[in-house]
């Protein structure tokens, strides 16, 4: 009279969690900055370079530090992260403001 049907979902419509990346990008990730920071030293160190190439090498290379520093150590490319991309947004609109106004009064 009271039997229940139970019913079983296929294998491809269990609902999983979140899969954890695991150590494999974050060994990926710190041996691109390792990469990265042996780089700066030796061009930093050299004197065969010219130093306007060593400065664009350096800014350049720093900027792809932080971006891998940002997607990968701090997950910025994960969703979620709303709110500390719109606080890392204001802090640069913010320093970017402050060096501004401190070229602008110096040559005032």
């Amino acid at each position: 009279m009271g039997q229940q049907q139970v019913t079983q979902q296929p294998a491809s419509k269990v609902k999983r969690g979140p899969v954890h990346e695991g150590p494999r990008n974050h060994i990926i990730t710190y041996a691109i900055s390792m990469i990265l920071t042996f780089i700066a030293f030796v061009a930093a160190a050299n004197d065969a370079l010219s130093g306007g190439f060593v400065i664009f090498l350096l800014v350049t290379m720093a900027m792809v530090q932080v971006i891998v520093q940002l997607a990968f150590w701090m997950h910025m490319k994960d969703k979620g992260h709303v709110y500390a991309f719109i606080a890392l947004f204001t802090g640069f609109i913010t320093a970017l403001t402050a060096v501004a106004a401190a070229l602008f009064l110096m040559w005032w």
